[in-house]
């Protein structure tokens, strides 16, 4: 539903998350009848809403806890405090991480990113990959929008700011997005941003449900029914307001739905009404665009374009007929292959037949019989023979087999043993922290070989070398270690003897600093004698104040009664100018009325105007067309 067209003042929150404040800003769709304004065109119009970051205002009613299912105090308070937002979502749990990443690879796959977009690369994008999933995001809510060349990283904050987002993103983070601490909160910022997107579309698909009634535009006043709903789901959703809810989805259909049937909304009109809306839009759009270039040259590229697509139709033509040629050859010479086929076949069938008759009228001699069947003796001897060591040998390879893929599976068992362990100590992949550009990832092949072995033994050679280097490093740091802790040994015995002379000066002073203790105690006497004589003199001081404080209170008494004098003229002042306000405010609520009766007539010879223009630019459409259908069949005959 479009809540722009529902409600006098458009809503600044684009966000499908639960309202946490109420926005001065945002009026509820409930706030006035359905009105019969006809959909704009042109730029599209996205007000900029209330700047909202990590403070938010409390509302009006006074202070409200954060727990849905706790009441709210309903006692009025001090407004315009703030109060800290926790962000509660679990930014910080991989699991839901991923699914965040998820959600944005198929936003954006589904969507039409123009760049290459995977799960992996979401893991941890750069600062340039950012900005373009930012601006491809963005751009569905305001398509003419570009991301600036300078100052990238203070304008998504910014953007972000403005259109509500309830949690601070800081400069600093736009430099270093991939970081493991910085992407899991750019990532909730996009997925709040992609929530935006949806909700706005949602919006744009229902714009028209209140648009147009009938055919002749008839305004809908406000009367005494529409009245009567207002204040019951106004009731009824304050009631729940203050019980602990955020959102009024049941409530807000059972208020549409009656408004429905309070207006006999026409679904099928709307429908239709919408359809049209959307051809009239695609035709608006397609007229500006052809404004914006010259028609002639436009034509003139056309017929270009036309008169070498039939150049190239022609140039297929001859070549299908060159092809259909070749094709005919071909077959003619398939076909003079066949013939001689064919007599080739005729004559083996007849020595066939004439070999078939020799071997019918053969004859065999005993003797042939006898060594026949001896020859064929010795061959399944032979055959017996080789079939057992034949069953042997496959049964050894079958053993030798299943011993291959047991050690196969040990083997891998250790590997993946090998790679939990090495994950653990962070040496794979190749950008861990301790794998410093080595590849330790140990990759089963299919053909594994001696190659493969070689090659194992050279990485493995090259990393003890490694180790090696950095052993004899550290080998030479212990020493340098030993000579320096030997040093300071030696300046720890300097400094037990400097401690011992810091000790015997010590005890001087001990000594010094009882003789100044006697010295103090021999002064103090002397003071508590000037204390007693300061206190006598303190004594006549009080009676002096005491008589001057007596004076001071009767001089107090008659400014109280100066001061309840000049506060009675100041309240009727103060009468006076408020009434003077109340008939200011009534003047200004006048003229605001006329104002708006006033816009609301331009609107509608506007709206005229446009549907006129629309209806020329039809009738310019119709004679191009028929110009260009008279082009098209010039250009055929031709």
């Amino acid at each position: 539903m479009d809540r722009g067209r529902m409600s006098r003042a458009p809503s600044s929150r684009l966000s499908e998350l639960p309202m946490r404040v109420a926005d001065s800003n945002r009026m509820s769709m409930v706030y006035t009848t359905p009105q019969s304004k006809q959909p704009s065109f042109g730029k599209l119009n996205i007000p900029k809403p209330q700047s909202v970051t990590s403070e938010r205002r409390t509302s009006f009613f006074g202070a409200r806890t954060s727990g849905a299912g706790l009441p709210r105090n309903s006692t009025l308070g001090g407004f315009g405090g703030a109060e800290k937002i926790k962000d509660v979502r679990p930014l910080h749990d991989k699991a839901f991480v991923q699914q965040c990443v998820r959600q944005l690879c198929e936003f954006l796959s589904e969507n039409g990113f123009p760049g290459s977009v995977s799960t992996k690369m979401l893991q941890s994008p750069s600062s340039k990959e950012f900005f373009k999933m930012f601006e491809f995001i963005y751009s569905q809510l305001d398509p003419t929008f570009q991301m600036p060349t300078s100052k990238v990283e203070e304008e998504v904050p910014r953007i972000l700011k403005d259109l509500g987002y309830p949690f601070a993103l800081s400069k600093s983070s736009m430099y270093s997005v991939g970081a493991p601490h910085t992407w899991p909160q750019v990532l909730g910022s996009l997925i709040w941003l992609i929530d935006t997107v949806k909700v706005y579309w949602c919006m744009s698909k229902q714009e028209l449900l209140f648009s147009d009634f009938s055919e002749d535009n008839i305004n809908i006043e406000e009367g005494a029914e529409y009245n009567k709903l207002f204040l019951d789901y106004t009731a009824e959703t304050y009631g729940k307001f203050m019980q602990g809810a955020d959102t009024f989805e049941d409530e807000d259909d059972t208020y549409l739905s009656k408004l429905k049937k309070l207006y006999n909304v026409d679904e099928a009109l709307l429908a239709s009404m919408e359809e049209k809306h959307r051809i009239l839009s695609d035709e608006v759009e397609r007229l500006e665009k052809e404004s914006q270039t010259d028609r002639l040259m436009t034509k003139r590229m056309e017929k270009v374009k036309l008169q070498t697509d039939l150049k190239k139709l022609q140039s297929y033509r001859s070549s299908l007929e060159s092809f259909k040629a070749d094709l005919e050859s071909k077959a003619s010479e398939l076909n003079e292959e066949l013939e001689a086929t064919g007599h080739h076949l005729e004559s083996l069938k007849q020595e066939q037949d004439r070999l078939q008759h020799l071997l019918q009228n053969q004859k065999f001699t005993p003797a042939d019989v006898e060594r026949i069947n001896r020859e064929k003796r010795e061959l399944q001897q032979t055959i017996s023979s080789l079939t057992k060591p034949l069953e042997e040998a496959e049964q050894h390879m079958w053993n030798e087999e299943i011993a291959l893929a047991k050690v196969k599976e040990k083997a891998e068992l250790k590997l993946v043993e090998y790679h939990k362990l090495a994950r653990k100590l962070k040496l794979i992949p190749v950008s861990a922290k301790n794998a410093c550009g080595n590849d330790f990832e140990i990759r089963t092949t299919s053909e594994f070989g001696p190659s493969t072995m070689v090659q194992y033994k050279a990485q493995i050679q090259k990393l003890i070398s490694n180790v090696e280097e950095e052993n004899s490093r550290l080998a030479m740091m212990k020493l340098s270690l030993d000579e320096s802790i030997e040093q300071v040994n030696s300046n720890f015995l300097d400094k037990s003897n400097d401690l011992k002379q810091l000790r015997e000066q010590i005890r001087r002073l001990d000594e010094r600093l009882e003789h100044d203790m006697q010295e103090l105690a021999r002064e103090e006497q002397k003071w508590a004698a000037e204390v007693e004589s300061v206190e006598n003199h303190q004594k006549l001081l009080e009676k002096k104040v005491n008589h001057g404080y007596d004076d001071a209170v009767q001089q107090l008494k008659a400014a109280q009664q100066q001061y309840h004098l000049v506060l009675q003229e100041t309240n009727e002042e103060r009468r006076t100018v408020a009434n003077n306000l109340a008939s200011i405010f009534t003047t200004a609520a006048n003229h605001l009325a006329i104002a708006e009766k006033f816009l609301e007539d331009l609107h509608s010879r506007v709206q005229r105007v446009c549907s006129k223009a629309i209806e020329e630019d039809e009738a310019a459409l119709q004679k191009l067309r028929e110009m260009m259908k008279t082009f098209i069949s010039k250009a055929n005959s031709l």
